[in-house]
């Protein structure tokens, strides 16, 4: 796949909680991505320290950890043409117009690779 893009999708422990892994794979699945890899998993608190390293010295960090570890989290990684771009949009809990975005439900968190 030419310029072929991956990102890393969290769905948090309130998402796998509420229900929402089907959901957010349908959508990536229908804006035509490729999941490449999944992952459910209760995950460390040394690896949360490790994926969150450029927060620790943020004054919510201990929260996050302990919330992350609380429960469950599904880990994947997409692919495909502007799924970064995609992602940021259909999952950013800031943009007003865009009313079905799954992160105004909570429960996701995106990175680029």
């Amino acid at each position: 796949m030419a310029n072929c893009e991956r990102t890393f999708i969290a769905i948090k422990p309130d998402g796998v909680q509420r229900g929402l892994v089907g959901e957010i794979i349908k959508r990536f699945e229908q804006k035509g991505f490729r999941l490449v890899g999944l992952k459910s998993m209760q995950a460390s608190e040394d690896l949360l320290k490790e994926h969150y390293i450029d927060l620790k010295d943020r004054p919510f960090f201990v929260g996050l950890v302990k919330y992350m570890h609380s429960g469950p989290v599904v880990a994947m990684v997409w692919e495909g043409l502007n799924v970064v771009k995609t992602a940021a949009f259909s999952l950013s809990w800031q943009n007003e117009r865009n009313k079905g975005h799954l992160n105004r439900k909570r429960g996701c968190q995106t990175n680029r690779l």
